[in-house]
């Protein structure tokens, strides 16, 4: 179906939008434009949303607020959020009841004209999916960036031509009830992640899976050849196939030779595109995110495009971000941490002694994997929130445990970054990398993020 003929159907359906946000609220007002009468739904007040509730308004919605904000819905279509969990009861029931529960980009993926590379990942898949944009960007080609990294590409169709190019990053939440896939589809790696909201990790690892079983011969498939899970999921790609290994070479795909070049091995020829030195972005992790987008790019780019993004590109935010120096500390806010395996990847991108900023809301995730590199690479770690407790259980009970890292409480993060700059000497690392979700004390891991820079920047 064309953009002209679905908005066309639009006209005078019934339709829900549920969660007043960034990705949505675009969303709400192209229904409305095109004659649809709109109802935006969200469990939090009036008060809470704030302007975007009286903009929603303004432009003819009705506002469904409250814990009761899903009841008795009497729509046609319900867009759900990216994150709402696909099988909560009140989505099941309106299923049942005869109305179609999809989302932003679900009907997105239908009406695409453009070649889509689309990104999953427990972890690394906001890094690899800007890169992949960006070197498309640098070999002169026009690009829509969108999806789960913040910016809704459904409201923005019509201005997307056959012969450009789509980088959407996408969340388990959004590929769980997907029934079409990209072009080209990379799966950075798969752990434990989300289990406060999938039924189990299996449920999880499905979501990652669904990114593939909906492609065609005619597409690409890229999994880190590394990590078990997503290497287990090659028997379900049907087009071409593409590895990437930091440990070992690949038939076909990218891998990181002994000597520490970026290799491309492609139908029997072996390339090295560069050095994993000419890096700018800091981390072993953040190599294995260039192995991934450049195996998504090959043949679509000229190599210099690849180099050019590789000198220049100085990383995303909230991932392992430098802040400032202050009296020889280097501060660096890696907030996007929010699992074990994102905390581990960010520890191990330093050499010196690393005090440790962690604890968060509890997404029913064991942290013990976590705890041989943070006894390894820390001197001290400072622990907030619910998990507080639960995280020093684990690094005290560890049989290599000896005192160090000194285990200290803070109450909030303003005593945390006041805590850490005492403790740091010259040459030491702070690191906000917390392991944990953002929902016990801020609205997501961005809020987090800012308000740690905020007070480092005040020290």
């Amino acid at each position: 179906m064309d953009c002209k003929r679905f908005f066309g159907n639009v006209k005078n359906k019934r339709i829900a939008i549920c969660g007043i946000g960034i990705s949505n609220t675009p969303l709400a007002l192209r229904y409305l434009k095109e004659g649809a009468k709109v109802f935006v739904c969200d469990r939090r007040d009036r008060q809470s949303i704030g302007e975007l509730a009286d903009r929603l308004e303004a432009a003819g919605a009705e506002l469904r607020l409250g814990p009761d904000y899903l009841k008795n819905l009497e729509v046609d279509v319900i867009f759900r959020t990216p994150g709402m969990n696909f099988n909560m009861p009140e989505l099941i029931a309106a299923r049942e009841n005869g109305i179609a529960v999809t989302s932003e980009m679900e009907v997105f993926f239908d009406l695409c004209p453009a070649t889509v590379f689309a990104v999953t990942g427990s972890d690394g898949k906001t890094t690899t999916t800007t890169l992949i944009a960006k070197m498309l960007e640098a070999d002169g080609k026009t690009v829509h960036l969108g999806g789960n990294i913040g910016r809704p590409l459904l409201p923005e169709i019509d201005n997307i031509k056959p012969d450009d190019f789509v980088v959407a990053e996408l969340s388990s939440f959004q590929l769980i009830s997907m029934r079409k896939s990209a072009d080209v589809a990379v799966v950075t790696n798969v752990a434990p992640n989300h289990l406060d909201i999938h039924k189990d990790m299996q449920e999880y690892i499905d979501s990652k899976r669904n990114i593939l079983l909906h492609q065609n011969a005619f597409s690409r498939s890229i999994l880190n050849s590394d990590n078990e899970i997503t290497a287990g999921f090659e028997k379900d790609v049907r087009g071409q196939k593409m590895m990437f290994s930091m440990l070992h070479p690949v038939k076909n795909g990218t891998y990181l030779d002994k000597n520490g070049n970026i290799c491309v091995a492609y139908r029997d020829i072996n390339v090295p595109i560069m050095h994993k030195s000419e890096i700018a972005i800091i981390g072993e992790h953040n190599v294995a995110n260039y192995l991934a987008a450049i195996a998504a790019v090959w043949g679509y780019v000229k190599m210099e495009s690849i180099r050019k993004v590789a000198r220049e590109f100085m990383g995303v935010e909230h991932r392992i971000e430098f802040v400032r120096e202050k009296d020889g500390v280097k501060y660096y806010n890696d907030s996007i941490a929010s699992s074990p395996t994102r905390t581990i990847a960010g520890l191990r991108s330093f050499e010196n002694p690393v005090v440790l900023l962690a604890g968060g809301y509890d997404k029913h995730i064991p942290f013990e994997p976590m705890v041989p590199e943070i006894i390894k690479k820390c001197k001290a770690v400072i622990l907030q929130g619910p998990t507080a407790d639960a995280i020093e259980k684990c690094i005290i009970s560890d049989k290599n445990y000896k005192g160090v890292p000194e285990i200290l409480h803070a109450e909030n993060m303003e005593q945390a970054v006041i805590m850490a700059s005492k403790k740091a000497q010259q040459g030491d690392i702070v690191t906000l990398s917390p392991a944990c979700a953002s929902f016990d004390a801020y609205p997501n891991f961005a809020a987090r993020g800012d308000h740690y820079k905020r007070l480092v920047m005040g020290l």
